[in-house]
């Protein structure tokens, strides 16, 4: 029923405020309508999203816009003692709590770390998603990443920036007008295509949220090594620190040297909107590629969209 009411409201022209008096809640829950930005960052596993995009979320929430990490599969392969249920709601409760600690949103979707596939339905999962938050900001992987799951949440969004716009597309969810600029998180893969740094932002004055936010993810932080043998994974592991305190300052230590190597990499884009002498300064950061489907902001655009940049 809500469906013909859409379809038929959509076709005549009412406005869609006017469906709910047919007794049904068209409109899911979604951020108010109060002139804030509205930013979702999908990614691929219970920890993605927070690492690549951490500081920017906990930026943006603090200046009371909207913010939305989603975790595309439910994470239940990333442990090597645990996995299946136990696992994907232990990831689950790591990342509620480090979206408390960032003040923003998370939801995680029941598919299977290891399963994800560019599907018609999780496209349409993936357009609800972006319409109901009716999102000013998308974020997700490259769609040439290491791990499948990080490739196809990157296919999946790239297909969604053409879709979110169309109107009879999924017609239990209204059209995003405008179109959303659609960013890349970063990585070090160099082909076919090197990541492109559009977008690069210090994060030294959120740094410590941050890594409050890492040091929540402790399955994957301090229990997990891939891509090492048997014996030096155990010997990696053994090295981590199992006091609590211990534990976060070697997490800042280890995850704040990937934020310093962003910082180091991308000093011009740094002073491009910073300042030759903040960029120096500047000792962590986070970056991001502009995806060529969606909008394509001006330089104007980019700083209202990322309102940490000082005036010009």
């Amino acid at each position: 029923m809500e469906r013909i009411a859409r379809q038929w409201c959509r076709r005549v022209g009412f406005s869609l405020v006017l469906v709910a008096s047919l007794g049904a809640a068209v409109v899911r829950a979604a951020p108010p309508n109060d002139g804030k930005l509205r930013i979702m960052v999908f990614g691929a596993h219970p920890d993605d999203a927070e690492f690549k995009a951490g500081g920017v979320g906990v930026m943006w929430a603090s200046r009371g816009h909207h913010v939305k990490f989603v975790s595309v599969t439910n994470g239940d392969l990333g442990h090597y003692e645990l996995s299946g249920g136990a696992l994907a709601r232990r990831r689950k409760a790591e990342v509620e709590k480090a979206a408390k600690l960032l003040g923003i949103e998370t939801e995680v979707l029941d598919i299977h770390d290891g399963e994800l596939m560019p599907t018609l339905e999780t496209r349409k999962k993936m357009v609800r998603l972006i319409r109901e938050w009716r999102a000013d900001i998308v974020m997700g992987h490259r769609p040439n990443d290491y791990n499948p799951d990080h490739r196809y949440v990157g296919v999946l969004m790239q297909d969604a920036a053409f879709m979110v716009t169309v109107p009879f597309y999924d017609l239990d969810t209204p059209p995003v007008e405008p179109n959303p600029v659609f960013l890349f998180l970063s990585d070090r893969f160099q082909r076919p295509n090197p990541f492109r740094p559009d977008i690069v932002v210090s994060i030294d004055d959120v740094f410590q949220k941050k890594i409050d936010a890492v040091d929540a993810l402790a399955s994957q932080v301090y229990e997990t090594v891939y891509g090492v043998d048997a014996k030096t994974r155990k010997q990696q592991l053994d090295s981590i620190p199992k006091d609590p305190a211990g534990r976060r300052a070697w997490a800042e230590k280890m995850h704040g040297a990937r934020y310093a190597a962003i910082a180091d990499q991308y000093r011009d884009q740094l002073a491009k909107r910073y300042g030759a002498a903040k960029a120096k300064a500047t000792k962590y950061a986070e970056a991001f590629e502009i995806c060529e489907y969606g909008r394509q902001p001006s330089e104007e655009e980019i700083r209202k969209l990322f309102p940490f940049f000082p005036e010009k």
